[in-house]
Parts: C-alpha cells; sequence; structure tokens
C-alpha cells in the first residue's frame, strides 16, 4: 500500500504572524476594556524534571513572551511570566501563576489582565481556572481584579496565521503519482492470481 509522508510541525512559538495575532488580541481587549496595571503571561505549566531532561518547552514560553511583551511595548516592570495548572507533590516550571497573582495582590495592584498564549482556543483551564479560581486568590491576596484576555479562538488572525503555517509547511511534499490508486488495484489482483494459481498447484 501506498504509506504518504509525514512531517511535524514542532513549534511556531516565535512565528512573526503568531506573535503579532497574539497582540492584536491584547490590543484589541485593551482597547475595548481599557488597560490593566499588570500583564500576566500565563503557560500551562510541566514537571520540572522535562526541563532538565532538555525540553525547549521553557525557553519557548519565556520567547513567547518577551516578544509578545515587545510587540505591545509594555516595560519590563509592566508584564511578568508564570505557569499555571501544576498538580501533584513534584516541582514544575516556575514562577507559578497562582504565586505571581498573590505577591501582585499584595501589592495593592486594582487590576491585573491575563493572557495564555499556549491555548490557542479556551478551554476549562483558561475560562475556569484563570478566569474564576484566580481570580478569587489574586482578590484574596488584597488585589482588586483579574480579567482574562480570550484565547484566539476561532479569529481571522488566527487562522490566517495557521493557514500561513500549513501552507509554508507543506511546500515541497512529493505528491503521489495520479494513478497510483488504478495501480494498487492492479497489483492486488495479481496478488490473487498469483495465490489462485498456487491453491490450483496444490490440489
Amino acid at each position: 500500500r501506498w504509506v504518504p509522508t509525514i512531517r511535524f510541525l514542532n513549534d511556531y512559538h516565535a512565528d512573526e504572524l503568531y506573535i503579532r495575532a497574539l497582540a492584536k488580541s491584547v490590543q484589541t481587549y485593551w482597547a475595548k476594556h481599557g488597560r490593566g496595571n499588570h500583564l500576566l503571561i500565563s503557560f500551562h505549566g510541566t514537571p520540572k524534571t522535562s526541563l532538565l531532561r532538555g525540553d525547549p518547552y521553557h525557553c519557548q514560553c519565556q520567547a513567547t513572551a518577551r516578544l509578545l511583551a515587545e510587540h505591545l511595548q509594555v516595560s519590563e516592570s509592566d508584564w511578568s511570566i508564570g505557569f499555571q495548572s501544576r498538580f501533584g507533590w513534584n516541582e514544575w516550571l516556575q514562577p507559578y501563576t497562582t504565586t505571581r497573582l498573590q505577591k501582585l495582590g499584595s501589592e495593592g495592584l486594582k487590576q491585573v489582565d491575563v493572557v495564555c498564549p499556549g491555548f490557542a482556543v479556551d478551554c476549562l483551564e483558561t475560562l475556569e481556572e484563570i478566569e474564576l479560581q484566580y481570580n478569587k486568590e489574586f482578590i484574596k491576596s488584597g488585589g482588586g481584579s483579574l480579567r482574562y484576555i480570550p484565547a484566539l479562538n476561532d479569529s481571522p488572525d488566527h487562522i490566517d496565521m495557521l493557514t500561513s503555517l500549513t501552507l509554508r509547511n507543506i511546500a515541497g511534499w512529493n505528491e503521489a503519482e495520479p494513478n497510483w490508486d488504478s495501480s494498487l488495484d492492479k497489483s492486488k489482483r495479481e496478488a490473487v492470481k498469483i495465490r489462485a494459481d498456487r491453491m490450483k498447484n496444490h490440489l
């Protein structure tokens, strides 16, 4: 049978269209709701052992956060990075988002905006964990309110970015012969005939 070539897109954490789409999403939110006192860029955490074994995820998150902040022209003191969704007793990537929010809350910040670039679409970990649970923790620590900036979801910029990534990465693929399907059928028929002839010889 014909097995197609498989390619994997390892990452797009620093892709220009991705960063621009993220920045536009944040800017659109700020234009509509105003800008908070601090921007917290939160990524899904992983066990620290993954980093120690050479997983580049932590460095990629740092790069995405830095590029996003630069594109938004946010000063270093007005943004920070955090890692969320930790469970179990093992150490995970730090700083933890919860720890960041507790610190920001204790400083009396009235409004913190949180964006989660690692989530292509919103889910329980953004809509419930971040927007609801972490908001309560922030307020409990002395802060005003936490505002979650939605994921890219089905926005035109997100779709354009994914389309561009796809087109760039499928360029140059070897295409199957136009008649590969009929050739496969022919091979099957020949194989059946050979087996039938062998069975006749054994009778």
